[in-house]
């Protein structure tokens, strides 16, 4: 934990959470125990199980093939309006110069 009280926020790589879901449907535990048993957060892991659920087609929902493309298109999107307002101030700078 941080001085301020809040959990330090760690990263998982796709291949260990793929094993915590293959846990979750082999060992017939619930994602509580698995959470528990693997020092996790039940949300989290139920998270991570919905998302295999998804990318397998067994729910509806975004993919994360889906959301990393959502992501990098916001992405560019934020980029380009950035661009387009810095263009619309250099224009107005430049027209004030010329008169």
């Amino acid at each position: 934990m941080e001085p301020t009280g809040r959990r330090v926020r760690r990263a998982f790589t796709a291949e260990y959470k793929a094993e915590v879901v293959a846990l979750c449907h082999s060992s017939g535990k619930t994602t509580s125990a698995v959470a528990q048993d693997l020092g996790l957060t039940a949300t989290v892991v139920r998270r991570w199980v919905a998302q295999a659920e998804i990318d397998s087609g067994r729910r509806d929902g975004l993919t994360t093939a889906e959301r990393e493309e959502f992501a990098r298109l916001r992405k560019e999107n934020r980029v380009l309006r950035e661009e387009r307002d810095i263009l619309k101030r250099a224009t107005v700078f430049f027209a004030k110069e010329t008169r």
